[in-house]
């Protein structure tokens, strides 16, 4: 079983709109309807669990109406933190499936995931137990204590940006959240699952991410989603590069093939 575990709790303060974030409207939906549509569509995602603010839970099995999203399976209150709702939904989906499923934490306003990207979050859990989408970070990064000074600089080719979605076993990651919950500071300075993997000492393995998977958190963000959705508009249109279901078929039967390889070789 793989499950799409959305969170979209947020209240959407930076946005500065009237509504949170995740609902406002780019090209007639919101922006939390065009990223369940990416794992609606996805043929390997069985199940969808979205975790919204209480008052939203009606709103959003209305959207998921609308719009066909017949994946959803449940939708579970928000809590305090984005890892609060994660944990809730978390929580729910385990009450309802195999602990063994594959899970795929993703923000509910990252709109633009690749389809490959999602495949490849599912064979890196069942490869290596673990998967945190990210890019290669193009810019040097700066850590600050005081945002004023400088204290180091590590080496930009060393350096990646961790996106969504991020993905494991259901009770492996389950387990680990509740193993941080029950630490008196519990979620303070996890801002995503990697970093409560790592504060457990483990070693989560990166999968290359697309760089158009944005998170949209700005007013100059919703801009950039706009043009992001025009380009893959025009490349569809005009039948630019590879579809995605057909690139995620080739690279898996190039790595079968390595693999065989190796195998002889050996």
């Amino acid at each position: 079983m793989n499950i799409a575990i959305i969170f979209a709790g947020g209240s959407g303060v930076r946005m500065g709109a009237g509504v949170p974030k995740q609902f406002l409207e780019i090209n007639g939906k919101p922006i939390l309807v065009h990223t369940l549509q990416l794992f609606q569509d996805h043929e390997e995602i069985d199940r969808i669990y979205l975790a919204v603010g209480e008052e939203y839970i009606p709103y959003a099995w209305h959207l998921a109406e609308e719009f066909g999203i017949d994946k959803l399976q449940n939708v579970a209150a928000g809590g305090e933190t984005a890892q609060d709702s994660i944990y809730n939904a978390l929580s729910m989906a385990a009450r309802e499936n195999p602990e063994d499923s594959i899970v795929l934490i993703h923000d509910g306003v990252r709109p633009m995931v690749d389809y490959g990207v999602i495949s490849e979050n599912i064979d890196s859990v069942r490869e290596y137990g673990s998967a945190i989408t990210s890019t290669p970070c193009y810019e040097t990064i700066l850590l600050s204590r005081d945002g004023a000074t400088v204290d180091s600089l590590p080496l930009r080719k060393e350096s990646y940006a961790a996106q969504a979605p991020q993905s494991f076993y259901l009770k492996e990651i389950l387990e680990a959240h509740e193993a941080i919950r029950a630490r008196a500071d519990r979620y303070e300075n996890m801002v995503d699952a990697c970093t409560i993997y790592r504060a457990l000492g483990k070693q989560p393995h990166i999968v290359q991410g697309n760089r158009g998977n944005i998170k949209v958190t700005t007013p100059e963000d919703v801009y950039m989603f706009r043009a992001l959705i025009q380009y893959k508009e025009n490349e569809q249109a005009f039948g630019l590069g590879m579809t995605d279901r057909l690139a995620v078929k080739m690279n898996r039967y190039r790595k079968k093939a390595q693999k065989k390889r190796r195998e002889e070789e050996n």
